[in-house]
C-alpha cells in the first residue's frame, strides 16, 4: 500500500500538512515526498512492489501534469510498451503509465483500467484537480472541504483530522472533477443476467478467478498470503500454489484455548504444499490491541472490529518477522455468492438487491478491515476475488444458481473447482464460519466481557443516550463508539451502520451481527 494526499484551496503551514499526511506512513515507509502544485499541494508516501527503485517515486510528473496513485494496475506491461513509443516512461512502476493514458483518454481513462487505486491528479493545462477511486473501493480514499475554502482528498481519513469539519468516504467508481462527483462504473448493477445453466456457469467462475488470483501474483516484492481455512483463502491459495514453482507463503491465526480455523488452515497447508506459519494470540493480546485497531480502522462497527483484531495481529507479526510485503486474501466472495443470513432470502431477486448492497458498501466494512489492517503494517493487500471481471460476471449469474439451494451456502465457487481436487473436500465443502468466530469463539467473548466490566447498566444507558446517529445499543458497540470518538471526533458519518443481517427477513432479525445467532449457523463453529 501506499499514501496519498492532495489539497487546493486554503493553505496551511507546511509543517502542518506534513503533520497530518505522515498520520499514515507506515503505509508508505519506504520513501516520502510532496510537491506544490499551483494553488495547492500533492503528497506521497511509497511502498514500493513494482518498480523497486527510485524512478517508480511518485508524484510523477509529464510536463507539468502530475499524480499520485495507490493502486494496481492488472497487465499495464503491453499498454507500457504501447505507451513507449510516445512518452518517456522512466520506470517499471505499474502507475506511470497514468499521465500518458490521461493525454489519450482524459477522464474518459478510469472506464479502461482493470485496475483498484486510489488516485489525485493536477491536470496544468486545465488548471483542475481531478481524484478518482477504482469501482469497488478496494483502495481508500477520503475527501473533506477545507477550513477557509478548498478541497482535501487522501488516503485515510486520519490525514483530514484537523484541517476538514466533516470527513467523508470518496465513493467508489467515481472521479471527481469541477467540484462535483461523476459515476464511471458500478460493478454491482448488472441490468440483465446471463441465463446459463449451473454446468455453464461454473467453468467461467473457475477460469475468472484463477485469472484474478494469476494477476495479483505479479509483484517485485515477497508475496505471502492470509489462510483462515476458510473456503475463500484456501482457494486463493491453492489456485496460487498450482501456479508457482515453489511452496508459498501462508499465515494464519487463532486464540491459544479454541481456535476453530487452525486446524483446517493447517490441513489446506499440508494438502498444497505451502510454507505454513500459525500465530497464536490470547485475550491479553486481544484487549490490547483493541484501542490501535479502532485508531487505524477509523469505523465504530461491531463486525468490522471483531474481524479486525485478528487480522491485525497476524499482519504485525508477518510484518515484524519476515519479508514478505504483498499479502492475498479472500475477501468479497461472501458478497457475491452469500453469507450465513442470505439462506434465508425470501426470493431470488431480494437476494440480488442484497448483493448489490453489500458490494456498494464494502468500501465500508470488508474491504475497509482488510486494507486498514493489512497497510497499517507496511503491507499491501491483493484481492483475487475483487477482480472487476469476476465480479461482473458473478453479479449477472441468475440470482436462483446463487441462492443456498444444495443446503451448501457458495454452491457455485465450490463447484466450479471440484473436479480440480486442489483442495480437500473437506475444506471445499466446509460449511461458513466467519472470521472473527472462526478465529476463536472465545476472542469475541471476551470483548465482551470486558465491555460488561467498563459500563454499569446506568453508565451505559446514560453514555449511549449521548449519541443521535446510530446510538450504540449494546455496551460493546458503545465500548466501540467511545474509542472511535476519541481519535475521530465527530466524524461518525463516515459509516452509514452498524452492519448487520438483513432484519426484515425472516430469521434475521437479530441484534448481534455475528452468524452464531442464527438458526442455520449449525456445524459452521466446529
Amino acid at each position: 500500500m501506499c499514501s496519498i494526499f492532495g489539497m487546493t484551496g486554503a493553505r496551511f503551514p507546511r509543517d502542518l500538512i506534513k503533520t497530518c499526511f505522515d498520520r499514515t506512513i507506515s503505509r508508505g515507509p519506504d520513501m516520502s515526498r510532496m510537491v506544490d502544485i499551483p494553488g495547492g499541494i500533492l503528497g506521497f508516501h511509497r511502498l514500493a512492489i513494482m518498480g523497486l527503485h527510485e524512478e517508480g517515486m511518485q508524484p510523477f510528473r509529464l510536463d507539468n501534469d502530475y499524480v499520485v496513485c495507490n493502486g494496481e494496475l492488472y497487465g499495464f506491461r503491453p499498454l507500457r510498451a504501447r505507451l513507449m513509443e510516445t512518452y518517456d516512461i522512466k520506470s517499471e512502476c505499474d502507475c506511470e503509465i497514468l499521465l500518458p493514458l490521461y493525454r489519450e483518454y482524459g477522464v474518459e481513462m478510469f472506464k479502461t483500467l482493470d485496475a483498484e487505486f486510489a488516485l489525485i491528479l493536477w491536470d496544468d493545462k486545465q488548471q483542475k484537480l481531478i481524484a478518482a477511486r477504482d469501482p469497488i473501493g478496494i483502495r481508500p480514499l477520503y475527501y473533506g472541504e477545507v477550513r477557509g475554502g478548498g478541497m482535501a482528498f487522501a488516503s485515510e481519513p486520519k490525514n483530514l483530522i484537523g484541517m476538514c469539519d466533516t470527513i467523508l468516504p470518496f465513493p467508489p467508481g467515481h472521479y471527481w472533477i469541477d467540484g462535483e462527483f461523476v459515476q464511471y462504473a458500478d460493478p454491482a448493477y448488472v441490468g440483465y443476467f446471463t441465463m446459463k445453466t449451473e454446468a455453464e456457469v461454473c467453468p467461467k467462475l473457475r477460469r475468472l478467478l484463477m485469472d484474478g488470483v494469476e494477476k495479483r501474483l505479479d509483484a517485485d516484492a515477497p508475496v505471502g498470503f492470509l489462510l483462515s481455512g476458510g473456503l475463500d483463502s484456501s482457494l486463493v491459495c491453492a489456485i496460487a500454489q498450482k501456479m508457482l514453482d515453489k511452496p508459498i507463503r501462508t499465515f494464519a491465526i487463532g486464540m491459544d484455548i479454541d481456535a476453530i480455523d487452525l486446524k483446517y488452515a493447517r490441513m489446506v497447508a499440508d494438502y498444497i504444499g505451502s510454507n505454513h506459519t500459525e500465530v497464536i494470540i490470547s485475550e491479553k493480546d486481544v484487549l490490547e490491541a483493541l484501542p490501535t485497531v479502532v485508531e487505524l480502522l477509523g469505523t465504530w462497527d461491531i463486525t468490522t472490529i471483531r474481524a479486525s483484531i485478528g487480522m491485525y495481529l497476524v499482519c504485525k507479526w508477518i510484518h515484524e518477522n519476515t519479508d514478505v510485503r504483498v499479502l492475498l486474501t479472500g475477501e468479497i466472495s461472501d458478497e457475491l455468492f452469500g453469507y450465513k443470513y442470505t439462506d434465508f432470502a425470501p426470493s431470488a431477486a431480494a437476494f440480488q438487491e442484497e448483493a448489490e448492497k453489500r458490494i456498494r458498501e464494502l468500501h465500508v466494512y470488508d474491504v475497509l478491515r482488510a486494507d486498514r489492517c493489512i497497510s497499517y503494517n507496511s503491507l499491501e493487500a491483493r484481492v483475487p476475488f475483487g477482480d472487476l471481471k469476476f465480479v461482473r460476471y458473478a453479479m449477472s449469474i441468475d440470482p436462483e444458481l446463487k441462492m443456498n439451494n444444495h443446503n451448501m451456502g457458495k454452491y457455485l465457487i465450490r463447484k466450479a473447482f471440484a473436479d480440480d481436487h486442489i483442495l480437500p473436500d473437506e475444506i471445499l465443502w466446509r460449511q461458513k464460519a466467519a472470521f472473527s468466530d472462526a478465529v476463536g469463539h472465545s476472542m469475541v467473548d471476551d470483548l465482551k466481557a470486558y465491555a460488561e466490566k467498563t459500563y454499569t447498566d446506568e453508565e451505559f444507558a446514560e453514555k449511549a443516550a449521548k449519541y443521535d446517529y446510530c446510538r450504540p445499543f449494546t455496551k460493546e458497540s458503545l465500548l466501540y463508539r467511545e474509542l472511535f470518538e476519541q481519535f475521530y471526533p465527530g466524524q461518525a458519518h463516515m459509516i452509514p451502520d452498524f452492519w448487520m443481517p438483513n432484519k426484515t427477513w425472516p430469521g434475521c432479525n437479530v441484534n448481534d451481527p455475528s452468524a452464531r445467532v442464527l438458526a442455520n449457523y449449525g456445524q459452521s463453529g466446529q
